[in-house]
């Protein structure tokens, strides 16, 4: 079997970029964006509002004020992001407002940051999904957690590079049984002991006025500070939507922003109930068990639906779903994760690879890179989810931080204009607050912890991404040069285009968007053959990228652009009384693109001789290579192998 057949078995068949209806077709509406996007968010209701009451200690009773702490902040984030997702309705979320709002190297810390949010969103998930299922299974499974773990990670690589859609829908059955089954026994749980919600508040105030007898005023406000600064991994995720705009159906702010709200009302219910049913069913750690695990235990047994046998079957299958919706969680970072790298790929901060579309129009490169590196994670910490929320609250608070400061920022700037601005300067301010306020205290209580270990990791991040864009623009500045000196050709006196004749010989170009490149060539070509070619073809074949494939009228753009670069050729040739025709394409693989232009113009002209030229390093290594694809090698390659020649001009820069 080829290996072509193989791929199309595992990942599907190719799609058309160039179709409206593939666009379509793939673009998330609300509902499927807030299974894709705001599971990450939602599933943090297993582990965050645990770690919130674990941090209260003996004093559960302040968890009446985190609950409430915890539904205001969701939707005070939800509100501030939304105004992201009206700012930049193309997508960049965190990374493009730092960029655009405060600056270049703030974005450039945000991004790195929001990369680490991403594959920690994979490694948390996983390992907290493992934990869950690891809870009713025997301890003989404790040694192969680890491997599970890569396991589960191998399968959603695969299903996002089938597609993203695609993949959202497999898990769509999970993340709807996760939600019915907590809104059930939240519901059940809160209506089961409400006549203990009379005497919550009372008793609340008086146990709280008691603490501050005893350690002072000072003592508690720091202890709930720093309880909803452990539960920070609450709020996680609420950022994907703003990050991901481009994924969604036209209108997309109007989907984004019913997509928050889906959002923000399923997480502050679910959270904010969960850590009000630990007050009212009194939980307690229990060794083995997670606090959901044991609450939700109670809960199913007061309903006394069956007998032992049967409640413990409906606590495997609420927990399966809380495992379950983790792994959909997972799946949020390879949505996110290669969506920031591409973004970051524009902006030549990585490898302009990272902005290449596979097959199935998912950005292939970014998806497997989110999966090793969240492998990676998994190995190096051992799947300690402990390390892990520590690791993944700093880095996604951070990202936090900077977006609501880059708001705060705009809205002064832009305080004349329009009547709202004083309103939403205020809420983004309180976000600021709110988000640095968490941050402060997980640095100064984790660092020790592994806090250290994420501010290492995004510098180290932001180091390697400057020494690529220092390369990217040194390059760009030497084509921009080589530009310049063939700006200065001029046009001959003709006028009237001259068609090629398919029995004369022919010199084929394959050009790119650099003018000056596509004239070296053919004043090579003119110098080295003086009169061996009457015809001169120019071919383009663009790569249709996550940025030209990401908006309505990129396609029509890149067309357009495509258009122009080839017509000034061939406009070129023409005036100096030379016959010109050209080829374009379009496709997701520019080296197959071009292969097939050169075979159909092989047959057009069968006396053909392809050139391009290739950027030349002074010192050539593996770093030069990985950031500039060896395109012309790959097709002179193909062409040799069809029988066709190709000559490489070398452009040294």
């Amino acid at each position: 079997m080829k290996n072509k057949k193989i791929r199309e078995i595992i990942l599907g068949k190719a799609l058309d970029p160039m179709k409206v209806e593939t666009r379509h077709s793939m673009a998330l509406v609300a509902f499927l964006a807030w299974v894709g996007l705001g599971a990450d968010g939602l599933s943090s209701s297993a582990y965050g509002p645990e770690e919130t009451f674990k941090a209260l200690g003996g004093h559960a009773h302040l968890g009446l004020y985190m609950a409430i702490a915890t539904a205001v902040t969701v939707f005070i984030i939800a509100l501030a992001y939304n105004q992201v997702i009206e700012l930049f309705p193309t997508g960049g979320g965190g990374y493009r407002v730092a960029t655009k709002l405060v600056g270049p190297y703030m974005g450039l810390i945000s991004g790195c940051a929001l990369v680490l949010d991403y594959v920690l969103t994979i490694a948390i998930s996983i390992a907290s999904g493992v934990d869950a299922l690891a809870s009713f299974l025997p301890l003989g499974f404790q040694p192969y957690k680890l491997w599970a773990e890569v396991f589960f990670i191998g399968l959603l690589i695969v299903m996002n590079l089938r597609g993203l859609k695609e993949a959202i829908q497999i898990l769509l059955p999970i993340f709807l049984g996760f939600v019915a089954t907590h809104l059930i026994l939240i519901v059940y749980g809160i209506v089961a002991h409400a006549s203990h919600l009379p005497e919550l508040i009372p008793n609340t105030l008086v146990e709280t006025t008691e603490l501050a007898s005893s350690i002072g005023w000072t003592g508690v406000a720091g202890m709930l500070l720093l309880a909803y600064s452990q539960g920070g991994g609450t709020y996680t995720g609420l950022e994907a939507v703003s990050n991901n705009v481009n994924l969604l159906a036209e209108p997309r702010v109007r989907t984004g922003k019913v997509t928050m709200l889906y959002m923000a009302l399923s997480l502050a219910f679910t959270a904010g109930g969960i850590i009000l049913l630990y007050l009212l069913w009194d939980a307690k750690p229990t060794p083995g068990e997670t606090l959901n695990a044991s609450t939700f235990k109670s809960i199913i047994a007061s309903m006394d639906l069956g007998g032992p046998l049967v409640n413990q079957v409906l606590l495997v299958i609420v927990l399966a779903f809380e495992a379950g919706l983790l792994f959909v969680a997972a799946n949020t970072g390879f949505l996110g994760g290669p969506s920031v790298l591409s973004n970051m790929a524009a902006d030549s901060w990585v490898p302009h690879k990272f902005r290449y579309l596979s097959t199935r129009l998912v950005t292939q490169n970014g998806i497997l890179v989110m999966g090793l590196a969240a492998l990676a994670i998994l190995f190096w910490t051992a799947g300690s989810v402990t390390l892990l929320v520590v690791l993944y609250s700093i880095s996604v608070f951070l990202t936090f931080a900077i977006s609501l400061f880059g708001l705060c920022l705009y809205w002064m700037r832009n305080r004349k204009e329009g009547t709202h601005w004083l309103r939403r300067l205020l809420l983004s301010l309180v976000g600021f607050v709110i988000c640095a306020g968490i941050l402060v205290i997980l640095v100064f209580e984790r660092f020790a912890e592994g806090g250290w270990a994420t501010a290492v990791i995004i510098a180290a991040i932001a180091a390697l991404c400057i020494v690529i864009r220092k390369h990217y623009g040194q390059t760009k500045r030497a084509i921009h040069s080589v530009d310049e000196v063939f700006a200065a050709q001029p046009f001959g006196p003709g006028v009237e285009p001259i068609e090629p004749d398919p029995d004369h010989q022919t010199a084929v170009f394959i050009v790119g968007t650099s003018r000056g490149g596509g004239l070296h060539a053919l004043l090579w070509v003119q110098r080295m053959f003086p009169g061996h070619f009457k015809n001169f073809i120019f071919v383009n074949a663009r790569t249709v990228d996550s940025h030209a494939y990401g908006g309505e009228g990129a396609l029509e753009q890149m067309r357009s652009e495509a258009a122009k670069t080839l017509e000034f050729f061939v406009d070129f040739c023409h005036s100096h009384g030379m016959a010109s025709a050209s080829y374009i394409g379009f496709g997701t693989d520019a080296v197959d693109e071009v292969t097939r232009l050169c075979e159909d113009i092989s047959e057009d002209f069968p006396n053909a001789i392809f050139f391009t030229s290739k950027l030349i390093f002074a010192t050539d290594n593996w770093f030069t290579r990985l950031l500039h694809n060896q395109a012309a090698l790959a097709v002179q390659r193909r062409l040799h192998l069809e029988g066709l020649q190709m000559v490489i001009l070398p452009m040294k820069v």
